[in-house]
């Protein structure tokens, strides 16, 4: 079998979802073809990083980049503020012929199936991980059924794609949450306060429709920054920052991203990491006491053990009743800072109150075993291709 994984984005938020699958593939299945394809930046890092830390060399042959986009699609992807994938377009059309040869392809993201349905390769099989367990709209859109495979982390994904007439007969498989496993044995988080203050973790998402970021945000650091009961760690969606301006689909939405004001940088009780290893490898998510967010998938990891969510709904969303919103049963929805204040501090008084929720939440969202989630994974993968040769 030759199966190749595939991490074309800007940022590294995704392999933590992809690359254990292929890590377990090449320590239970060696006699298979195995093939990295990264295209550059923090995305690659992360792949290299990742697979030095899970025993391998960070210059493994396998890991093979790609040809870059075009020069005129990097200056079209530079003047849009990276708004627009056209980069990432550009790389798949300008290596289609890297992919003719695999059985599969893997991918956590969804430009992927451009290569079936524009650039010709509709015999390879291309098999999604996906990425995160979240609850928005987008994960449950159209080119999410264009995949032959789709590895699921539970049984709330596999019922949203059911009703969307999303998921093939024989084209998924239960799983589990890969990017667990690389916590697993994992030391306990580092003291990044010099007190014992409880910790809150702020993490907006970057959907202008949906993030607390863009209307809030910057009044949310200001209260931190004028108190002295709490500690921050404001360490958003890392896609938030990586772009000048974002655009959100499902809700469709277009933004400018207010930038961070320095003053405050270098408060002894605010830490502010927008995109290193630490955001993406669940250190932010296991080290806090209390969760505060919006529309990320992330507070599902926070979740695995129970502790106070708070969610900002600054924008006055319908959210009661609509399964793109479930996570917002975890804790109370605020809408202006004064309600997030007394929120915080009933979380303190009352840190269980939501705990029975959180649990049936995470349940209905992650299907986990004593089993690594990777191993399962990559058992999966090589019966699903077994069983159409």
């Amino acid at each position: 079998m030759r199966i190749g994984f595939l991490f074309n984005h800007a940022a590294g938020h995704q392999v933590g979802h992809a690359l254990p699958i292929a890590s377990a593939l090449a320590r239970l299945y060696p006699a298979v073809g195995l093939q990295l394809f990264v295209s550059g930046g923090p995305a690659e890092a992360e792949v290299r990083r990742a697979w030095a830390a899970d025993g391998h060399s960070p210059d493994d042959p396998r890991i093979e980049r790609l040809t870059p986009a075009s020069g005129a699609t990097q200056f079209l992807s530079s003047m849009s503020g990276g708004a627009l994938p056209a980069d990432r377009i550009s790389i798949l059309q300008r290596n289609a012929d890297r992919f003719r040869n695999l059985d599969a392809l893997v991918a956590p993201e969804k430009t992927s199936t451009l290569l079936k349905t524009r650039f010709g390769l509709d015999r390879l099989a291309l098999i999604h991980t996906r990425h995160g367990a979240g609850d928005r709209a987008v994960g449950f859109d159209a080119a999410s059924g264009r995949f032959d495979l789709v590895l699921l982390s539970g049984e709330k994904i596999k019922h949203r794609l059911e009703q969307a007439g999303l998921l093939k007969p024989d084209g998924y498989a239960i799983v589990g949450y890969p990017k667990f496993d690389l916590c697993r044995d994992a030391a306990p988080a580092p003291r990044l306060f010099d007190n014992d203050r409880p910790t809150v973790l702020y993490n907006p998402h970057p959907s202008p429709a949906l993030s607390s970021w863009y209307r809030q945000g910057i009044e949310v650091l200001d209260w931190f920054a004028g108190q002295d009961r709490f500690n921050l760690i404001f360490a958003p969606h890392v896609m938030l920052f990586a772009k000048r301006w974002t655009i959100g689909l499902s809700p469709l939405s277009i933004s400018r991203v207010p930038p961070v004001p320095e003053r405050f940088l270098g408060l002894p009780h605010i830490h502010i990491d927008l995109g290193s290893p630490a955001s993406l490898d669940m250190t932010y998510t296991n080290a806090a006491d209390i969760y505060l967010g919006d529309a990320s998938s992330q507070v599902y990891e926070f979740i695995r053990r129970p502790r106070p969510c708070v969610f900002l709904n600054p924008g006055a969303l319908k959210w009661q009743g609509s399964a793109d919103f479930a996570h917002w049963q975890a804790g109370p929805v605020v809408g202006s800072i004064n309600t997030m204040a007394s929120a915080l501090h009933q979380a303190l008084a009352y840190p269980n109150e939501y705990a029975d929720m959180q649990q049936r939440l995470f349940a209905y969202s992650f299907d986990l075993t004593e089993r690594p989630s990777a191993d399962r994974a990559a058992e999966a993968i090589v019966a699903w291709l077994g069983n159409r040769r």
